[in-house]
Order: structure tokens, then sequence, then C-alpha cells
């Protein structure tokens, strides 16, 4: 097992890429807290992982809030026993132009897909530093690394500071032996994504622009997690890495 009696904390777990990455790290042999707004849901997933024979926990969090980023935390460590792993994948998408854009809506995105990561770092990191070390992994996009004509402006700037924000993380605490890394996932098939795509013209453009000719699976994108979350990821810090087929080598 990769991730044998390592701890991770998962945000956004409750469904779509939190769920296959807390699925992924428990069958490794991680102990997982899924950390949700959506309780009903987390709770069912930690329960699925426990009678997969997993350790898993659901804990509540806005990862807007430093108190509640404090409480689950130290709910990750009084169960586990340590923290290894801090999977920042939380995230909203208010998907309009910037000339439609509302300032209340790019706070919003703001708030969640920047706050929310640097907030859940910042108080990671003494518990990381103080078990030796240990690995951060912030979901980003394609738009952490492109212009994307498909995406509106609010996501790529989010995207992109989350890419700064871990090249930073990585210079300054690789003496702590913390790792910190980026996924950048071209669009993912989750159940949100179809929904979006039901039209066929709509999702041939969307396929059409992969060498590859098809979607990212959540498989795809935990498999990565798992790879920098492992011991195998051990020389892996400051990288931004596309899941993407090919997207970003056009």
């Amino acid at each position: 097992m990769r991730l044998k009696d390592k701890a991770a904390l998962v945000t956004g777990a409750a469904q779509g890429i939190g769920a296959a990455i807390a699925r992924r790290f428990a069958g490794e042999g991680a102990q997982v807290l899924v950390c949700d707004l959506k309780q009903a849901e987390g709770e069912a997933l930690a329960e699925e992982l426990r009678a997969a024979g997993g350790r898993a926990w659901f804990q509540r969090l806005d990862v807007t809030d430093e108190a509640e980023w404090v409480r689950a935390l130290s709910a990750v460590v009084e169960r586990a026993g340590r923290l290894d792993v801090l999977v920042n994948n939380a995230g909203v998408n208010v998907r309009k132009p910037i000339e439609e854009m509302q300032v209340d809506e790019l706070d919003l995105m703001l708030a969640v897909n920047v706050r929310g990561p640097f907030l859940g770092i910042k108080h990671a990191l003494p518990i990381l530093r103080r078990g030796g070390g240990g690995s951060i992994i912030t979901m980003g996009s394609v738009c952490s690394l492109i212009g994307h004509k498909f995406t509106p402006e609010a996501y790529t700037t989010v995207k992109g500071a989350l890419a700064q924000l871990t090249r930073s993380v990585a210079v300054r605490y690789a003496k702590d032996n913390i790792r910190a890394n980026i996924l950048c996932p071209s669009t993912v098939e989750t159940p949100l994504v179809q929904e979006m795509l039901k039209d066929p013209q709509r999702r041939q453009e969307r396929v059409g622009e992969v060498p590859l000719a098809r979607l990212a699976g959540l498989e795809d994108v935990a498999a990565a997690a798992l790879y920098l979350a492992s011991d195998e990821g051990a020389f892996i810090n400051g990288v931004a890495l596309p899941v993407d087929g090919g997207v970003t080598a056009w």
C-alpha cells in the first residue's frame, strides 16, 4: 500500500474529484479526513470507506473560515495522530465573463479558491513540520497555466494565483521536507461537467482540444494525486503537473 499509515485531509471531498481522491487514498492505506460543507454526502462517503476496510471520518469545513480550518486540522491529528498530506480541492466556479461578473461573485471565488487553500496551508505547515514533513497538493487547472478560450477570466485568475502560492510554499518550506505541488487537469468528467456538456456540439468542443481525444477521468486525477502524496513523489516539489491529455502541449 502506497500510503500505509499516512494521514490525509481532503477538502471538497464529498463528491467529484475530492471523493475520488479520498477513495484512492483510503484504498492505498491512508487515514482520510473527508472535509466538506455537504454533511450528508461527506458522512456517507466516510461510511463507505470504512465499510470497505478503510479508516475515514467526516469533518465539516468551510474553507473560507480560519477557525474551522483550525478545528479540522486538530481533528485529523486527534484521530490519526499526525498529518502527512493536505489536499486543497474545494472550489467554486461562477461561469460568467469578466464584463458580466459581479463583485460579490468574484469575492466568493477568491474566498473559496484562494483564501481557502492559503488558510489550509498556513495552519497545516506547523503540523507537517512537527511530523517531519509531508505533501501539500492543491487542485489547479490547465487555467493555472494558460488562458483558456472556454473558461471565464475569474476562474483563470484564481487558478493562476494557486500556482504561484504553490511555488512560493515549495521554495520556502522544502527545508522542512514539506513538498507543495499543484495538479492542473483539463476538463474532468464529473457529473457537473456531464450536465454542462449535454449539448453534443459543446462536448465535442472540449474533447476536440485534447490530443488524447477524451476528457480527463476522475481516476486520472486521483492517480496523479496519489503519486504526489506517496513516497514515489518524494523529489517532486514546486511542480504544476498537467493532467490534461496534452492540452497545454499544443
